[in-house]
């Protein structure tokens, strides 16, 4: 066999045994590696480099040592989901660089990190100031997580009391101009009411580079000319308007009648409708 032939079918091999390999390891290498995940992708690697261009030895060796590594690699996984402290001793513990305000020289010196390398960690999470800052770690994985002290965090709809309705997973139902039917299944809808949509915001699908439908079925889209100005969908802003008009009209006819069991069904229905629009405004007013 000539070696550029032998160096392909190599290669190949290679690619497609680093692939399985990869996804038996799971996610986990992929993401933001831990210390001995980091040797297990270098080394996993290099195997592979060497099953690839290594002619002058047996290519099933190469297998034979990625499979050991795979197999530590999974026995040191599981025995991290089972222990703490090997959890501890294999990932090391988080370690506190700011604590009220107050940066932890010791423990800055400890990671071998630079007060310019902090700040900017913690400018790349919109903080400038470190008195702002209540609490910094930095993680096994080496990723610096900050919690800013109470009067700087954002304000959110709890701090105001106010409830708002779980929000789910909007659905993209277009994608380069092509409707997608089980997103659009999931959410009970079909093409019929999707071209309907559609006519109502005056695009073809054609047209559309991206389109997606939140959990209130309104639709969104985003079009290949981005000139063109989409009107926003104003469904539940006229529901809101149309139940803010029947609490009113209610109110009204229990003001203006004389009857007097009429004017007390009115005003109780006022009531109601006025709580089931407390009940809905954080749904209609998002």
């Amino acid at each position: 066999m000539l070696d550029w032939v032998e160096i392909v079918l190599r290669t190949f091999l290679s690619i497609v045994v680093l692939f399985l390999m990869t996804k038996l390891l799971g996610k986990r290498q992929v993401t933001q590696l831990s210390f001995f995940e980091y040797i297990t992708g270098i080394s996993i690697g290099n195997l592979a480099a060497y099953i690839s261009l290594d002619t002058d030895t047996k290519w099933y060796l190469g297998l034979v040592a990625i499979g050991v590594w795979v197999a530590c690699t999974l026995g040191i996984e599981f025995l991290q989901m089972k222990s703490k402290k090997a959890r501890d001793f294999i990932d090391s513990k988080g370690t506190i660089l700011i604590r009220d305000g107050k940066v932890m020289e010791d423990n800055l010196k400890k990671e071998r990190l630079t007060t310019d390398e902090l700040m900017e960690q913690l400018r790349k999470r919109s903080v400038f100031k470190v008195a702002d800052v209540e609490f910094a770690i930095m993680e096994p994985s080496g990723v610096i997580n900050v919690l800013l002290t109470r009067e700087n965090q954002p304000l959110t709809p709890k701090h105001l009391g106010i409830q708002v309705a779980p929000e789910k997973e909007p659905q993209a139902v277009i994608m380069d101009g092509v409707i997608i039917d089980e997103p659009l299944a999931t959410l009970g809808f079909s093409r019929a009411w999707l071209n309907t949509e559609l006519v109502k915001i005056g695009v073809t699908v054609e047209n559309v580079f991206l389109g997606q439908v939140d959990s209130y079925g309104q639709l969104f889209v985003d079009l290949y000319d981005d000139k063109i100005n989409v009107p926003v969908p104003q469904e539940k802003a006229t529901l809101f308007a149309t139940l803010k008009q029947c609490e009113g009209d209610l109110m009204l006819y229990g003001l203006t009648t004389n009857n007097k069991k009429a004017k007390e069904m009115y005003e109780q229905c006022s009531k109601q409708m006025e709580e089931i629009i407390a009940q809905l405004k954080p749904i209609l007013k998002h």
